[in-house]
């Protein structure tokens, strides 16, 4: 009876194609659990790493917005609110917590100017607390029009200097906050009878602010 061949060829291929499928199998688990990964939160004083607020001001009242840098609705919203809101921190009664947020991705023709400019105006409020509320304001003095491709990480860097903050180019550049902004951002209240996260949304005290354009009638009355 003839001896029966070890075919070891075929075993060592077969072997190859197990180390390969589990390799690949644990490539893509990793890349699973980098995607789901919270990303970095900014820590500084000024900032809740777990609601993403930046504080401005100490004052009993909470208020709170959440803004996209791309949203001209936002824009207006600060040129309307924005004296009104900085005489309450000024006078001491109220604590303004910005949100920066990204829901206007789409609308920078792929550079992530929404996302871009959060994660930026965390680098602002971690470098100088007080900083926070000019950055803010320049932004949106600046801001781009909707579907245009958006400020380059140099000129919102140019608009940070302007305002006095200097050495954050590398998490700028890094984009180090993106990851956060977007993790974050889910976390966005939203307004009941509403179809999802909109912006600018403003809660006073915890609840939803109806915005009318009379920044007197809409904050300072509720306040009273």
């Amino acid at each position: 009876m003839a001896e029966r061949k070890v075919n070891w060829f075929a075993i060592w291929i077969s072997i190859g194609v197990v180390v390969a499928l589990v390799v690949v199998a644990g490539l893509v688990i990793w890349m699973n659990s980098a995607s789901s990964a919270p990303g970095e939160a900014p820590k500084a004083s000024n900032i809740n790493a777990e609601t993403g607020a930046i504080a401005v001001g100490d004052g009993t009242n909470q208020l709170d917005t959440y803004i996209d840098f791309m949203c001209p609705v936002c824009n207006q919203f600060e040129q309307l609110y924005g004296e009104t809101i900085e005489g309450l921190v000024d006078d001491g009664s109220t604590t303004l917590n910005i949100h920066p947020i990204s829901i206007l991705d789409r609308a920078s023709q792929g550079t992530e100017f929404s996302t871009r400019s959060a994660s930026a105006m965390y680098c602002v409020a971690v470098a100088d607390a007080d900083a926070s509320l000019p950055f803010m304001q320049s932004m949106y003095e600046n801001q781009p029009e909707e579907g245009s491709t958006g400020l380059t990480d140099e000129q919102i860097l140019a608009i940070a200097s302007d305002v006095g903050v200097t050495g954050i180019d590398d998490c700028v550049n890094d984009g180090r906050y993106m990851k956060y902004v977007t993790d974050i951002t889910d976390k966005t209240p939203v307004k009941p009878g509403a179809r999802g996260i909109g912006t600018p949304t403003v809660l006073l005290n915890g609840e939803f602010v109806e915005l009318t354009g009379d920044p007197q009638a809409d904050l300072v009355a509720a306040l009273q």
